[in-house]
């Protein structure tokens, strides 16, 4: 065993996780989403009014409230973030055969929206502040392999046009936007945001997903807001947003009654049903982001007077809406975080570890990548602890 880790540490974590949330009785899950609010209310007028599909008033309405809550001028609601970043990427202009840059610590379907456009997923380093793309070790690797041409810049290596960037905001940490932006400008690199951790987190004053072309969201069950399924696209830009809710749709030009088509499109949209049930969940948004920052608050408090874990708080100048609460088990190798994982889940508590590496995965195994030691590190080190809002009432005092 790595000295810095001794045999104890599985009863250790539960003891822990123990004095922060109590006993964890028939089990503790990671993310339960929570209905307190108008949500019956607004599904069954969707039922009784018989609009429960792609239209429908509350569709209209959840765009409007979500692009009011994260500062932007336009939300295109989709049926999950997977079709959101889908759509999104293709907009931005990504072709076949391109490559995009993004973290090789992030969950599949951001690597997965990449393929759906016949492009390349191309993996780099994360930060061991933010969890998110390292602004440093990026612009020091694209200084080595990208090359200017006509057509903007090309990997020297593979031949492709880099043509995006998407970084994430891990567990609802705020990535640096502002210096990934620079180094995305100097490269002529479309950034898309993947925000769909990270709804109520902000960089200052200024909401994630706001930073990029576009940002997108998802409202997974296990999301801080929930829809049941869903997701969205954000963006400032009305092309853009006309563009994305034409490719959202059926591609159908407007018209009374003709069904004239100018588009291969995608029928992502959003259904009037899940989209009043996010109606509902953002009424309720800031009591689930005051929940989340108290259990994290005692988390960390808890945490920092053990040698073996390090609670992840979130980046200087940030507000993270810490989605999923985590801590990094100082030098872990694999078999010592499984240890902890099994531990901890046959106590009750019902903690993950991170992603396996996307370049780890056998469909993209082949793909470019930088040097990955933080990521390396931290998909060994993270370890994600319960944190529905509603674990908060569990706090003591």
């Amino acid at each position: 065993m790595n000295p810095v880790l001794p045999d104890s540490s599985g009863e250790r974590l539960v003891a822990l996780l123990s004095d922060v949330l109590g006993a964890a009785g028939d089990g503790i899950p990671l993310h339960e989403p929570s209905f307190q609010g108008n949500e019956l209310e607004y599904v069954k007028e969707c039922l009784d009014t018989g609009w429960v599909s792609s239209v429908g008033k509350y569709v209209d309405e959840f765009e409007r409230r979500l692009a009011a809550y994260t500062g932007v001028t336009h939300a295109i609601a989709a049926v999950n973030g997977t079709a959101a970043l889908h759509v999104a990427l293709l907009v931005a202009g990504v072709r076949a055969g391109d490559e995009v840059l993004l973290p090789a610590l992030t969950f599949v379907a951001t690597a997965n929206a990449v393929s759906y456009c016949g492009a390349v997923p191309h993996f780099v380093d994360s930060c061991e502040q933010t969890l998110g793309v390292d602004p440093l070790a990026l612009s020091a690797y694209l200084e080595r392999i990208a090359e200017r041409t006509p057509e903007g810049f090309r990997n020297r290596i593979t031949g492709r046009r880099l043509a995006a960037l998407v970084p994430m905001h891990t567990f609802g940490h705020p990535a640096d936007m502002p210096a990934l932006n620079g180094i995305a400008e100097k490269f002529g690199l479309a950034v898309i945001e993947d925000a769909a951790e990270s709804l109520g987190s902000q960089i200052g004053s200024r909401h994630t997903g706001s930073f990029g072309a576009m940002g997108v969201l998802s409202f997974n069950g296990n999301k801080i807001l929930t829809t049941g399924g869903g997701g969205a696209i954000l963006t400032d830009d009305p092309v853009l947003a006309a563009r994305l809710k034409h490719l959202t749709t059926t591609g159908k030009q407007q018209h009374k009654w003709e069904f004239f088509h100018t588009d291969v499109a995608y029928n992502y949209r959003m259904p009037n049903l899940n989209a009043a049930i996010g109606c509902a969940q953002l009424e309720s948004l800031p009591g689930f982001l005051e929940k989340k920052r108290r259990l994290a608050a005692a988390y960390s408090s808890t945490f920092s007077g053990d040698g073996s874990f390090k609670f992840v708080v979130e980046p200087t100048g940030c507000s993270s809406n810490y989605w999923l609460n985590a801590i990094r088990v100082r030098g872990a190798d694999r078999a010592q975080r499984d240890a902890l994982l099994t531990a901890a889940n046959e106590a009750g508590y019902w903690c993950r570890p991170a992603w396996t590496l996307m370049h780890r995965l056998p469909m993209y195994d082949d793909c470019p990548r930088a040097e990955l030691p933080v990521a390396e590190r931290l998909e060994l080190e993270l370890i994600n602890l319960p944190s529905t809002p509603a674990l908060a009432e569990r706090l003591k005092g």
